[in-house]
């Protein structure tokens, strides 16, 4: 049995790749602690409770399973959270990670598949951003994660811990089937905000900021699909399994849509109005944020099919109808 360790397993993004691993004939071990994440949404492979910063605990899943290779979702990724308490991102998502690589060395597992963010690039304008451009977080979370990028070169050329980073951005849409789907408590992603909006599980959905140099006022992000991104990531186990050398991809479509493009994508889909209100802009927000991803298409062999922005909300609108987890 071929074993992958998927942290943050419980989670949005890392329940939608485990449920990728097991199609591709893996058995994914879910470590999780629950923090953002929710048991209901463990459904592909086993589960270990526990902490990226517990060695303890870690080396009683490695030992247990001896995986192949680790997939590692567990972060924390609130940009506003990130601006008020730094501290904690540094402690969970650098300290964690510090903690996940020297537990995977003792065990011989040397293969590391890392969600990192666009958030590393910081504000860059009207800017494509690729695999090369310059890298100024803004936010504490974009740069835990730089750091941690850092982290696994030097663990790399150190100790052969080789590694893909994936750098992607906003990510939205649910499983295709329904099984499992985006939701946050607190909710903070786009997407399903609106659907809270539609459904009246809030009285109206607050847009953060009009005054952006955009068309519209409103900030632009691009959207990938949940389904393309974990297939991403199950190329990039497949990358580091077949003897290729560490690399870094972006993962994204090249296109950028405004937040009330996105709204009015969203009446469309569902057939339903979004009530709306305005703030004022969050700190740490950029302007625009779209990814320029060619390495990912020509070298990966990786494709962003289902992410264009109706089939995004409108699986997202399919899964919220059924319900959600509840701690």
């Amino acid at each position: 049995m071929t074993y992958v360790l998927v942290t943050g397993g419980a989670g949005y993004i890392g329940s939608h790749a485990c449920k990728a691993l097991k199609a591709a004939g893996y058995i994914p071990v879910t470590y999780d602690n629950l923090c953002t994440g929710w048991a209901d949404a463990v459904k592909f492979g086993p589960f270990e409770q526990g902490d990226l910063r517990d060695r303890a605990r870690l080396d009683e899943v490695f030992s247990a399973y001896n995986p192949i290779a680790i997939l590692h979702f567990g972060a924390l990724s609130q940009v506003g959270e990130s601006m008020q308490n730094p501290g904690l991102y540094w402690d969970n998502n650098v300290s964690g990670s510090l903690t996940l690589c020297q537990a995977a060395l003792s065990a011989g597992c040397k293969s590391i598949v890392f969600s990192s963010t666009c958030a590393t690039y910081g504000d860059h304008d009207n800017v494509v951003l690729d695999e090369t451009t310059a890298q100024h977080p803004i936010n504490a979370y974009g740069a835990s994660k730089r750091a941690i990028e850092d982290m696994l070169q030097n663990f790399e050329e150190s100790h052969g811990l080789k590694h893909v980073i994936f750098r992607y951005f906003n990510v939205a849409g649910a499983d295709p089937d329904a099984e499992i789907g985006e939701f946050h408590q607190p909710e903070t992603h786009l997407v399903p905000l609106i659907l809270d909006a539609i459904s009246g599980k809030r009285d109206a959905l607050t847009v953060f900021g009009t005054d952006y140099d955009t068309p519209d006022g409103t900030c632009i992000r691009d959207y990938v699909h949940v389904t393309d991104l974990v297939d991403a990531h199950v190329l990039g186990l497949k990358w580091l399994d077949s003897g290729k050398p560490s690399r870094v991809f972006n993962l994204g479509t090249g296109s950028g849509f405004s937040v009330r493009e996105v709204i009015d994508q969203a009446r469309k889909a569902t057939g339903q109005d979004v009530p709306v209100v305005y703030g004022d802009r969050r700190p740490g927000d950029c302007t625009k944020l779209v990814s320029g991803s060619a390495r990912a298409l020509t070298e990966l062999g990786w494709n962003s099919e289902r992410s264009t922005l109706d089939q995004m909300i409108s699986d997202a609108w399919r899964w919220h109808q059924t319900g959600h987890y509840e701690k």
